[in-house]
């Protein structure tokens, strides 16, 4: 394997070419939550982090988790990754262990649901945020303040699907020596890499495409690179050894799992490096059936509005063509008559009535009742989520059977 091979080429032949025992095509699942050393002093460098690798205790880690955090990495372009239990845990960990009161995190105000529930729980502890419309670099630039320390965006916004000034906002935090902070699940790291656009740190939900069949929790943080952790003031001093480049993911690790116990299981990390292998398969594929779709439902009568990415109808559709590969699984629409919502849906044949994304079969949900009902009417509004809204992950039945159950569902 070589640096020219190309992204599904890597992946697929990483386990083997990075020595699975046996001559296995994939590692092994490790379930032991004890490791041992024949020496004390081997234990003892493992704890200080001055050896090279080495497990302790699971909570910290498996080989098998380290075996996805490798591939993660390599699909990112970074130095290094963090897998966690969830994609909630590794978003979670980033503030938690990253921030402190009396920081200030500058947000996109349009952000998953979970993510802005989370943000009540900072406020409580003291940790202020602005959130903005960051499809505006200019509005990120106002909201700063002196004690800023990180700007949170996602590639592409669920459901609303906007998409920030990636590069801008990038620029902005470089000039002003921010944490800039990326969703990027999404997109994944094959249909666009944050590195490219200067984030320091990628957050995934390895739930959603990086496995791709709905079977297996997990999320992951990834460290690019370019960030300068030693002028970072929130790195604990235990932490402020060796090179100042991972000290942020030591951190993570040590906060985030060690103390608060946001592991990955090894199964499910088996599970979730089985489906990266297809990872590029599966988006071309949902990409260029959302596209279709888009396109059909942006002609039909009944439908307002379409919300994609790669329509030209679609505000950032420029930057979408500037950095994406393609247009991901999340297409939302608009109907006219938002009374109709619930029986559309139910009218669907194919698209199974569930919550979650990046599935294999294709889900639908009405956005207003459901995932955003907790958020309020304010807050739905901030984020352009009309009453009407439905959102559908598309999965990878043939685009002409999701185009006619959806013709006789609005008919």
């Amino acid at each position: 394997m070589t640096t020219q091979d190309h992204f599904t080429t890597q992946i697929v032949h990483a386990d083997r070419l990075g020595g699975a025992a046996h001559g296995a095509i994939h590692k092994p699942i490790h379930t032991s939550v004890q490791y041992g050393y024949e020496k004390v002093e081997d234990l003892i460098a493992v704890f200080q982090g001055t050896a090279k690798g080495g497990f302790n205790y699971a909570r910290q880690g498996t080989p098998t988790t380290a075996a996805l955090e490798a591939k993660i990495t390599q699909m990112e372009g970074g130095q290094g990754t963090i897998a966690f239990a969830t994609g909630m845990a590794g978003i979670c960990a980033t503030f938690l262990t990253l921030l402190k009161a009396g920081d200030h995190l500058v947000s996109s105000q349009y952000v998953f649901g979970n993510t802005n529930s989370v943000f009540g729980t900072l406020r409580d502890l003291g940790i202020e945020i602005t959130t903005v419309d960051v499809t505006d670099a200019a509005q990120v630039a106002a909201a700063l303040r002196p004690n800023t320390r990180m700007v949170f965006v996602e590639t592409i916004a669920n459901p609303g699907t906007q998409i920030p000034d990636l590069e801008g906002i990038g620029a902005l935090c470089q000039q002003h020596g921010l944490l800039y902070v990326v969703d990027n699940t999404v997109a994944s790291p094959y249909l666009f890499r944050a590195a490219t656009v200067g984030a320091g740190l990628v957050v995934n939900s390895l739930t959603k495409s990086m496995g791709g069949q709905g079977d297996a929790l997990g999320g992951s943080v990834t460290d690019t690179g370019l960030f300068d952790w030693s002028g970072y003031p929130n790195i604990f001093a235990a932490y402020r050894k060796g090179d100042p480049k991972g000290w942020g993911l030591q951190q993570l690790r040590k906060k985030a799992l060690r103390d608060m116990g946001g592991t990955l299981s090894s199964h499910a990390a088996h599970q979730l490096a089985l489906g990266a292998e297809t990872l590029a398969l599966r988006m071309d594929r949902t990409s260029a059936t959302a596209l279709a779709l888009a396109q059909w439902l942006e002609q039909h009568p009944a439908v307002a509005r379409v919300l994609y990415p790669l329509l030209p109808s679609h505000p950032q559709h420029a930057i979408a063509r500037q950095h994406f590969k393609a247009g991901s699984w999340l297409l939302s629409f608009e109907l006219r008559d938002a009374d109709q919502c619930l029986a559309v849906c139910n009218r669907l044949r194919l698209p199974i009535k569930a919550t979650g994304l990046a599935d294999a079969r294709t889900l639908i949900i009405p956005v207003a009742h459901t995932i955003f009902w907790e958020a309020g009417a304010e807050v739905r509004a901030a984020m352009g989520i009309a009453d009407g809204m439905i959102r559908l992950s598309v999965g990878l039945e043939e685009a002409e059977d999701l185009i006619a159950d959806f013709a006789q569902a609005l008919g």
